[in-house]
This record gives structure tokens, C-alpha cells and sequence, in this order.
């Protein structure tokens, strides 16, 4: 019926309906909380007319926000999903392959659940289930601790500490262990460590036939430079740590924290041939009788490092 009205009668209706708004406003009424209706036919019609000077109940603020709400019910509408979610044990494939090949990417697991699984899925859908790739990491950038797994047989890692007297002399402990079967592969005490001493070492530790190729080495004096021409010669490549990274090293940094803690932190040394003898006894069981439930041999599935490397061999896995 407001169709049929003139524009007089209209603005007149509005204005007796502004001067009793205005009566409220005056006497200072407080309005009810806005029920959802009105939450969305405010924001409706406030589209017909400049409504800023005509709201007095809310803020405009609280105008704008019922109108984004509105917009983000609608698009939730829009967008829900209508098909069914990947199976669980779907997403655990995909961040499974993920993890162990750090170089594929979506494409990639798409094509290999494909051809090998017949199961398709779009590039899009397997990158939602991929870990999220550390800030400052460049994209298919090679992890030193995959390279570490990758090449474990072959890499051997040599470093040094300190230890002291019970006459306060300061010796050095020299320890090269093997990456594959955590073997501690050779320890050496003197007074006095200097290149030609290390290189002695690693010679001691080199074998005809045990197919080594990679040696990690620090940055001390005694790692001198013309020491990876001699290192060349035995067959190794040496690995150069960066500065002021220990975790590059960390097998042979905790096998150190564990030669503290379990041996030279009970027993005080008299003299170099003491602590000789002390560390050749607890080689010997750290290889062969360390109960194999602590940290450093929780990858050996077990075993100690001498029934890994036996288990190892070919003649073992065929018999």
C-alpha cells in the first residue's frame, strides 16, 4: 500500500517517526538488544539510502560489522563442501611419503598415487596435507640430517675434548665413531694434539676394504687445512662443520656427553696411560655389552654396535 501513497504523506509519516525516536534519544532510553531480524534488514536497506545521519540505536561500526557477517554466512553457504573428506589413512600416506622424500613436492605424490596405487587426487589436495617448510629453508633444499641417513655406512666423525688429571693436567681425548652402526671406532689421549698427532689417528682407524668415504671434521688448529690433502690420500672426502654448529656433528657430540657422563665422571684419571687404559676398557663395552635401551642406540633396532654390524653383513642376512 506505501506504493499508492504520495511522497507528502511518506515524508510526513517519517518525520512523526523521527520526532518520537527523538523523544527516546532525549529521555534516554536504552534500546533492547537487536534481534537477528533486525540485524539483517538494517543492513538490507541501509543499501536504499545514506544511512550514517539516520542511525541513532548503534554505532555505525556495529552496522558494518552485521554486514560482513552477513557476507562471510553467505559465502560459507556458497562454499561448503560437497564432497566427501579424504580418508585419514590417505592423508597419513601422503605426509608419510612426504617426509621421507624432503625433494617431492604435490605433483609428485599426486603422479606416485597414481601409477603405483591407482588412486587419484588432485595436486591441490595432497599439498593441504604436506608439512609446512620452515621459514628461511629454500624449497627442495637437501636436510644435513637426510644426508647424514642417506650416506650413514660410509661417514665417519672425529673430534676432540678435554679431560683433567687428578693433578690438574689437561689432556685430549681424540674419538672417531661410525655413523651406520654407532661404533666407537677409536680413541686416542695425548698432551699435546697437533695434525700430524690427528692424522696418526685416522690412519689407525682406515681399513683395507671398509668402504668409508665421507669424515666429519671440526674447524680446531688441530684440523689444519693441509690436512685434508693427507685425509684425500687415505680415500676420505672431508666434511668441513660450519662455525659454531654443533648439531652438524651431533652423533659424535653425544657420544662425548656420554663418555662424560657414564665413565670420566665417575672415575678421576692419575695419569695419560690411566686414562688410556680407562677409555680402551669402556670402548670395549660401550661396543659390546652397553645395554642397548639408552638413547645413543635406540636406531640400531635394539642390538649393540657389534651385533648391528654382524647383523649387517652380508653372510648374516643370508644365513
Amino acid at each position: 500500500m506505501f506504493l499508492f501513497r504520495s511522497t507528502e504523506s511518506v515524508q510526513a509519516e517519517n518525520l512523526f517517526l523521527r520526532r518520537q525516536l527523538a523523544l527516546f534519544i532525549e529521555c534516554g532510553v536504552r534500546p533492547p538488544l537487536m534481534d537477528v531480524g533486525t540485524r539483517v534488514s538494517l543492513p538490507g536497506l541501509a543499501k536504499l539510502f545514506e544511512w550514517r545521519g539516520a542511525l541513532v540505536l548503534v554505532q555505525p561500526a556495529t552496522m558494518i560489522h552485521w554486514h560482513r557477517a552477513g557476507w562471510k554466512l553467505l559465502w560459507r553457504f556458497k562454499s561448503r563442501r560437497r564432497c566427501p573428506p579424504n580418508p585419514m589413512g590417505l592423508r597419513a600416506l601422503i605426509r608419510m611419503m612426504a617426509a621421507e622424500n624432503p625433494l617431492w613436492g604435490e605433483e609428485r605424490i599426486a603422479n606416485e598415487l597414481l601409477l603405483k596405487l591407482s588412486i587419484r587426487i588432485s595436486p591441490r589436495t595432497g599439498g593441504k596435507y604436506l608439512p609446512k617448510r620452515p621459514p628461511g629453508r629454500l624449497r627442495g633444499d637437501q636436510r644435513w640430517s637426510r644426508f647424514l641417513k642417506n650416506h650413514a655406512k660410509g661417514i665417519l666423525a672425529c673430534d676432540l675434548f678435554v679431560a683433567v688429571t687428578a693433578t690438574f693436567r689437561m689432556l685430549y681425548v681424540c674419538v672417531v665413531i661410525e655413523h651406520g652402526a654407532r661404533c666407537l671406532a677409536h680413541v686416542s689421549v695425548t698432551a699435546h694434539p697437533n695434525a700430524r698427532w690427528t692424522l696418526q689417528q685416522l690412519r689407525a682407524v682406515v681399513g683395507d676394504d671398509d668402504g668409508h668415504m665421507f669424515l666429519i671434521l671440526g674447524r680446531d688448529r688441530v684440523f689444519a687445512k693441509h690436512l685434508d690433502e693427507s685425509i684425500c690420500a687415505l680415500g676420505f672426502e672431508g666434511l668441513r662443520l660450519l662455525v659454531a654448529s654443533p648439531k652438524a656433528t651431533s652423533i659424535c657430540e653425544h657420544l662425548i656427553g656420554t663418555i662424560r657422563r657414564e665413565c670420566l665422571d665417575w672415575l678421576i684419571p692419575m695419569s695419560e696411560p690411566h686414562l688410556r687404559s680407562i677409555l680402551k676398557e669402556w670402548t670395549t663395552h660401550y661396543n659390546t655389552r652397553r645395554p642397548h635401551t639408552r638413547r645413543p642406540h635406540s636406531s640400531l633396532d635394539g642390538m649393540t654396535p657389534d651385533q648391528f654390524y654382524f647383523n649387517s653383513l652380508p653372510q648374516a642376512k643370508a644365513a
